[in-house]
């Protein structure tokens, strides 16, 4: 009797050993899953990830004069796209941006602002013309606007694409084809939602 209370003991704490060791597995994996995000945002030099609230504390100055923030804009999908004249990638992308986001859902909700790396308003308001895009620009002097999204030591052409309650739901790099159309598609999907959130 006494051996087999020993040998059922003995099973009893093996069971909770290896359940124990699958669940710290588990934990460790979905940490590591976590990790990896991390790293593929920083990789791209972002200090924000997908599911942050954005950052919402400056002022947005519209190379027209204007003034808007996020918070004022709370309620609207915002994409705010990050550029410089001195960017060939982002002259590349503008134009897309232009007609697949710009004119295709500024009347559903949406608002488009290019925020300029650090440029004073006469190079920006140039920029704007001989790019030929309608979506405004905003002044970001000292690249502080964009170090609240990414390392300053980061480049620009990336997009930030952040929904009606204020949290960022996709990030781009560069100016890939298949990761903009993917965004696009996101956008259409935000649209639609708060389009119908504003006409209750």
């Amino acid at each position: 009797m006494k051996k087999l209370s020993t040998t059922f003991i003995y099973k009893a704490l093996l069971s909770v050993l290896f359940v124990g060791g699958v669940g710290a597995v588990n934990a460790q994996t979905n940490s590591q899953t976590a990790s990896t995000a991390k790293v593929a945002d920083a990789d791209r030099g972002y200090l924000v990830k997908v599911g942050d609230q954005a950052p919402d504390d400056f002022e947005l100055v519209l190379d027209d004069g204007q003034k808007t923030s996020l918070k004022q804009l709370r309620g609207k999908v915002v994409v705010l796209q990050f550029t410089a004249s001195w960017c060939s990638v982002c002259r590349k992308e503008m134009p897309h941006l232009e007609t697949d986001v710009w004119n295709a859902y500024k009347d559903k909700n949406v608002v488009l602002i290019g925020v300029d790396r650090d440029e004073p308003l006469e190079k920006v308001q140039k920029f704007r013309k001989d790019i030929q895009v309608s979506y405004p620009l905003a002044l970001d002097p000292g690249a502080d606007i964009f170090g609240r999204f990414a390392d300053k030591k980061a480049g620009v052409t990336r997009n930030v694409v952040i929904d009606s309650n204020g949290k960022i739901v996709f990030l781009t790099r560069l100016y890939d084809v298949n990761e903009f159309n993917t965004m696009v598609k996101v956008i259409d999907g935000l649209a639609g939602k708060a389009s119908l959130k504003a006409s209750l």
